[in-house]
């Protein structure tokens, strides 16, 4: 469809979407959302803890504190209250900082770590229990999926935001949190006018992935900022067009040049949910490769180690090629831990040697380990190609065929055709427990870490959003705050 004026007396897009984020009751959503938000806030908070050292992390919260104003919710690493806008912002910006948040596929965006800091900041500011927090949330993560699928081509089976510089992510995450922190009040056309103004405010591009630079990491908190902000203008009077996504001179106008499906954003809506089948991440490293961090797991759960290999073939989707086996002399040499979890190679040798948290975790993606000699052993057996059967399945999955051509002359194939976390290979809550302790254990005590776990598992029973933070915030020796105690 192309953007295009609407029919006067039918309800607009915008309009649309304020009348079913209105219209969410925690009591009214599937069960399996409600499962799968609690976890999702498990797993951001994790995360978010786990992001607290970083350079980034310690830049954010300082803009955020030297921002003032009036104190209204919790940011995690900062001892005080913060206007929510800026709790949102930090906590949003950790969310995304070690690309481990969950993914939406096809339309490969990350919507908790928007989504979540912006309604669980705007929520303990209004005083929202629970169950009004986890309908929210449900709303925006909803609405961010569906923008995010309407650009989504079909043909190209990519997302056209991707194909233009555009982070969709960010973009997307906007306009999904704007509405899940309106829906907290209940009212249609403040949704609608939230959207409305949100538009103004999405942002991010992602040269940053080719070239450097370190601005992808505030995508997220910048979305969850404008979020929490478009309400707030909206509960002061401010107004949005109706016609904001699909108008002449609208969001999908100004995005993706008119081009966009509708039926992705209204059909099924409020009655067929996408919340649950957001894929979670359960290794620290780009999606493409995650498939090759289980298929070489395999062989190592069949008792093949790295001296019975004589040389491996990782088969991806073409697509995937040039992100993680291209050029090959790079991929089989990361210098870095960041490198490396771009690396095919590397998340074959990850895989055999096996590591933390669910298979792989944190610590197995050090600068360290990207340079060490038998992982550097492992990586220059490996060969990346386009596997036919991979590339047929791709985008719906991102899936890997590693095989092995050992040393006693037999081959042993492994193929990963679903990728874990997704809803054919799902992460329950316990199995994500495991994750957020590998990641809170580097800033958090134990009792500081079960509490917290608890507090998500009995989210629907929580008054008080606070409680959420209690161990999230604390002051290192320096002064500048950190999260949590380190353990």
């Amino acid at each position: 469809m192309s953007a295009a004026e609407h029919t006067p007396g039918e309800r607009t897009l915008a309009q649309q979407l304020g009348d079913f984020a209105a219209g969410v009751r925690y009591e009214n959503l599937p069960a399996e959302v409600i499962e799968s938000v609690k976890s999702r806030v498990l797993d951001i908070l994790g995360i978010a803890a786990a992001a607290a050292p970083l350079d980034t992390s310690r830049a954010a919260r300082r803009w955020a504190i030297d921002q003032g104003g009036t104190p209204a919710a919790s940011a995690v690493g900062v001892a005080e209250l913060l206007p929510a806008g800026q709790a949102a912002f930090v906590n949003g910006v950790l969310a995304h900082s070690l690309d481990y948040d969950d993914t939406h596929l096809p339309s490969v965006l990350h919507p908790s770590a928007s989504v979540i800091p912006a309604v669980l900041a705007a929520a303990q500011a209004a005083g929202k229990d629970g169950r009004e927090t986890i309908a929210a949330i449900a709303v925006g993560l909803e609405i961010c999926v569906r923008l995010g699928m309407a650009g989504y081509d079909t043909e190209a089976k990519n997302s056209t935001f991707f194909e233009h510089g555009q982070h969709a992510t960010s973009i997307c995450g906007a306009m999904g949190a704007a509405a899940g922190v309106a829906a907290l009040h209940r009212n249609a056309q403040w949704v609608t006018d939230a959207l409305g103004v949100a538009a103004s405010m999405a942002s991010g591009i992602i040269e940053s992935n080719r070239t450097g630079g370190t601005v992808k990491r505030i995508h997220c908190g910048w979305a969850a900022h404008s979020a929490v902000t478009a309400v707030d203008l909206v509960r002061y009077g401010l107004t949005g067009p109706p016609t904001v996504l699909e108008g002449r001179f609208g969001f999908f106008q100004a995005w993706l040049h008119g081009q966009f499906n509708p039926a992705e954003i209204t059909d099924g809506l409020g009655e067929r949910w996408q919340v649950q089948d957001i894929f979670f991440k359960p290794y620290p490293a780009n999606h493409f490769t995650h498939a090759a961090v289980d298929a070489a797991a395999a062989l190592r759960r069949a008792g093949i180690g790295p001296d019975d290999v004589e040389s491996l073939t990782l088969g991806v989707p073409a697509p995937n090629l040039r992100t993680i086996g291209e050029p090959l002399a790079v991929k089989q040499k990361p210098e870095t831990g960041y490198m490396a979890q771009f690396s095919g190679p590397y998340a074959v040798a990850a895989g055999l040697l096996g590591g933390g948290g669910l298979e792989v975790g944190l610590d197995d993606y050090t600068d360290e380990l990207a340079r060490d000699e038998l992982r550097r052993s492992i990586m220059a057996r490996v060969e990346v190609v386009a596997d036919e059967e991979c590339t047929a399945i791709f985008p719906m999955q991102f899936p890997a065929v590693l095989t092995a051509r050992l040393r006693d002359g037999r081959t042993v194939t492994e193929k990963v055709l679903t990728t874990r976390g997704g809803p054919q290979r799902p992460l329950g809550f316990e199995d994500l427990g495991r994750k957020f302790e590998d990641n809170a254990r580097r800033t958090l005590a134990p009792a500081a870490r079960e509490r917290l776990r608890e507090t998500c598992r009995t989210l629907p029973d929580c008054q008080n959003l606070a409680v959420l933070f209690q161990d999230l915030t604390t002051a290192d020796a320096d002064g500048l705050t950190v999260a949590g105690t380190t353990n």
